[in-house]
């Protein structure tokens, strides 16, 4: 009885635990995206200015970064050649940089609600892409989901009601970006063996990123910045900006250290809806009824898409566990065929 009660509170005390790092997760996530879309929106802040704001997060988390790994030895630093570095690492902080931009720039132009439903199209891009880099096998049955998911977030844009043009091709290249980022690291790295966390993600690509956005920023917003004289440097709003987005990077090594990513995934949708809940209660963005009919299109492929990862990982869980019990039976057999010999011989004898 006491066995069973005790095995019953750790399972208990496991459930809560996910559950708090998924809603940690999720709030952060949430506070990120809207604390971006204050500083950025020319209607709230007023701070138009995304490479900028993106260089100073990777200014502050690559600072923080080299402390936890080098100064505090808290997370394992990663044995990296430097030819692995620049070819795998480079591209990949290319990429990140790129993707973090075109994100950024795209919340001056649209509202979060649409970022939201255009974000939806990641599992769409990731698939498309890892299909013609030869990583991912092309299935029809998948491929029609991606359909539905495109066609859901076709609906959605036909429906919204502050539609930008330019904010739309910014948000769709962060998403082609960043997926391709997501393949490229599979190609690159995990094929490898080096796993990466979020921590030493950000140790080895922040600074990456900070060089590559330095250029576009010396040349598009470095002039502008230069010429307003009103601006002073708020380190208060900055600070805080920052340090949330480095938080949200170690929620992240939390849940899927501590959960899964598949768990991450389906945490992402939770917060896609609160955030379009948020957007059109408080932020009082349009949000029309074309909009969530079509965003709930998309939402149903996307929960179709996190299904089949589940039963994949599944499947492969119960492999290994096949594996494992037919390799025990093995020495089982081995062991019995041993004893048996021994018994011969010393009968024999």
């Amino acid at each position: 009885m006491g066995k069973g009660g005790s095995l019953n509170e750790s399972v208990v005390k496991k459930i809560l635990l996910s559950y708090a790092y998924v809603g940690i997760w999720i709030f952060l996530s949430f506070t990120v995206i809207v604390y971006n879309k204050y500083i950025l929106d020319k209607k709230m802040y007023n701070w138009p200015f995304p490479i900028s704001l993106t260089m100073i997060h990777m200014a502050f988390c690559s600072s923080l970064a080299f402390l936890l790994v080098r100064v505090f030895n808290l997370v394992e630093p990663v044995s990296m050649s430097r030819d692995l570095y620049v070819s795998s690492v480079v591209p990949i902080g290319a990429l990140y940089s790129l993707s973090l931009w075109f994100s950024n720039s795209a919340y001056i132009y649209l509202s979060v609600s649409f970022i939201q439903m255009l974000k939806a199209l990641m599992p769409v891009a990731v698939y498309s892409i890892g299909v013609l880099l030869k990583k991912e096998s092309f299935k029809s049955n998948t491929m029609i989901n991606m359909l539905s998911i495109s066609f859901g977030v076709g609906i959605a844009a036909y429906g919204e009601a502050r539609f930008d043009s330019w904010g739309v091709i910014l948000q769709l290249g962060a998403v082609a970006f960043e997926a391709t980022r997501l393949v490229l690291i599979q190609i690159l790295l995990t094929s490898k063996g080096i796993s990466l966390n979020p921590i030493t993600s950000l140790y080895y690509v922040a600074p990456c990123c900070l060089a590559f956005l330095f250029v576009p920023w010396v040349i598009v917003e470095f002039p502008v910045l230069r010429e307003s004289s009103s601006f002073h440097f708020d380190f208060v709003i900055f600070g805080t900006n920052s340090f949330c987005a480095f938080a949200l990077n170690l929620a992240v090594f939390l849940l899927v250290g501590k959960t899964s990513a598949l768990t991450m995934n389906v945490a992402g949708v939770v917060k896609d809806w609160l955030l379009i809940a948020f957007s059109w209660q408080v932020i009082r963005d349009t949000v029309t009824p074309v909009n969530l009919i079509g965003y709930g299109i998309a939402f149903l492929g996307v929960t179709y898409y996190n299904y089949l990862k589940y039963q994949g990982l599944m499947a492969k869980e119960a492999q290994k566990k096949a594996q494992t019990g037919d390799e025990e039976t093995g020495k089982l057999l081995e062991e019995r065929e041993g004893l048996g010999t021994g018994k011969k011989t010393g009968s024999d004898a």
